[in-house]
C-alpha cells in the first residue's frame, strides 16, 4: 500500500492502545452504581465498542449521569491499559508527516493515556470527544483534526478499527484504513 497524504489521523481505543476491557468494566461498575445490570462483553463489542459515550447511554435509554461516573471510573483504571507493541515504532516511522489523534474518550483520559505511554509528542493535534459537539460515527472530530492541522480531508489518512471510525473518515472525505475492519484499505494492525 503507498499513499502519500499530507496528514495521517489516529483512533486511540483499539488501533494504538488496547483499552477494551478498562471501558467495558468502567461502563459495568458504573451502570452497577446505579442499580442497572451490566451488559456482557460480546454485547459492548457489538454495540456500543467505539461509540461515542453519551450516544451510547441515550441508546441504551439511560440517565447521562452515568456518563460522568463512567469516565471518573475509567480514569481510575487506565492502568489496565496497554500500549499495542507496534505503536511507537509505527508513530517514530511516521515523524514526517503531520499526524492528528482523534478519539471518543474524554479529554483527561486522553492526556493520562499519551503521558502514560509518553506518545503525546508524536501529534500535532489531538482532537476528543470533549472538543466537538458529536462525537464519531460523526464526522465532525475528523473535520477539526484537518482544520487544526491545516490539510484538507481528501489528502489525509484515517487509521480507525470501528465502524464507527470507517463512516466518520467516509463522510469527511479521508482516505480510510480499517484495522481488521474494512476501510478503504484493511490492515491486521498498524505495523502493515
Amino acid at each position: 500500500m503507498k499513499l502519500k497524504p499530507d496528514a495521517i489521523l489516529f483512533d486511540m481505543d483499539g488501533v494504538l492502545i488496547d483499552s477494551l476491557d478498562a471501558w467495558w468494566e468502567a461502563l459495568n461498575a458504573s451502570l452497577k452504581i446505579f442499580g442497572i445490570s451490566g451488559i456482557n462483553k460480546e454485547e459492548f463489542i457489538r454495540k456500543y465498542w467505539g461509540h461515542d459515550l453519551y450516544d451510547n447511554l441515550r441508546k441504551m435509554n439511560l440517565d447521562l449521569e452515568i456518563g460522568l461516573e463512567c469516565s471518573r471510573i475509567y480514569a481510575q483504571y487506565i492502568d489496565k491499559i496497554k500500549i499495542f507493541p507496534e505503536t511507537k515504532g509505527v508513530l517514530e516511522k511516521l515523524k514526517g508527516y503531520k499526524k492528528g489523534l482523534i478519539t471518543n474518550t474524554p479529554k483527561n483520559c486522553t492526556y493520562k493515556i499519551l503521558e502514560k505511554f509518553s506518545i503525546q509528542k508524536y501529534f500535532d493535534t489531538v482532537v476528543t470527544t470533549d472538543d466537538v459537539e458529536k462525537g464519531k460515527p460523526d464526522p465532525e472530530i475528523v473535520l477539526k483534526a484537518c482544520k487544526d492541522l491545516n490539510v484538507d480531508p481528501s489528502k489525509a489518512v484515517l487509521v480507525g478499527d470501528t465502524l464507527s471510525d470507517i463512516k466518520a473518515g467516509r463522510e469527511a472525505g479521508c482516505t480510510v484504513i480499517g484495522v481488521k475492519v474494512d476501510g478503504d484499505f484493511t490492515i491486521k494492525d498498524i505495523s502493515e
